[in-house]
């Protein structure tokens, strides 16, 4: 009988004890996986250890990020394309040094997703040609 009155005793105790803890808020966090961090991954230092895989994180993350654009922007109800390779498409080699470059030179992007850093890398690179004006009648 006894259980019965301690054990609701006890949850509001919790309860109450944790609301304040509950009703604070915390700082929005930085992004796991910055344009930084990538651009760190893309061009190690050469007496680096893991340059190797660093170099393919980098690779696979340009590539992924590239794929799901492409996902995004092709078909008839697509997005309109934040960049366009030509073709042929460049080398991962020098896609990846470009972006080093490019991270170097924007280092107000530094801090942002990774993603986003490498779409504001791609659109500044590679743009798209602007669309063609449509015919007027007369």
């Amino acid at each position: 009988m006894i259980f019965r009155s301690i054990i609701p005793a006890i949850a509001l105790a919790v309860a109450c004890a944790a609301a304040p803890a509950m009703a604070q808020t915390t700082p929005a966090a930085a992004p796991a996986f910055t344009t930084a961090d990538l651009a760190r991954a893309c061009g190690p230092a050469a007496n680096d250890a893991n340059a190797p895989a660093s170099r393919a994180a980098c690779y696979a993350t340009l590539v992924a990020i590239g794929q799901t654009h492409a996902i995004y922007t092709t078909g008839r109800d697509a997005a309109r394309p934040v960049f366009c390779l030509p073709d042929p498409s460049p080398a991962i080699e020098t896609v990846s040094a470009a972006f080093v470059s490019w991270v170097a030179a924007n280092q107000q992007f530094a801090g942002v997703r990774a993603a986003e850093g490498v779409l504001r890398f791609a659109a500044a690179s590679y743009p798209c040609a602007a669309p063609a004006a449509p015919a007027r009648r007369r």
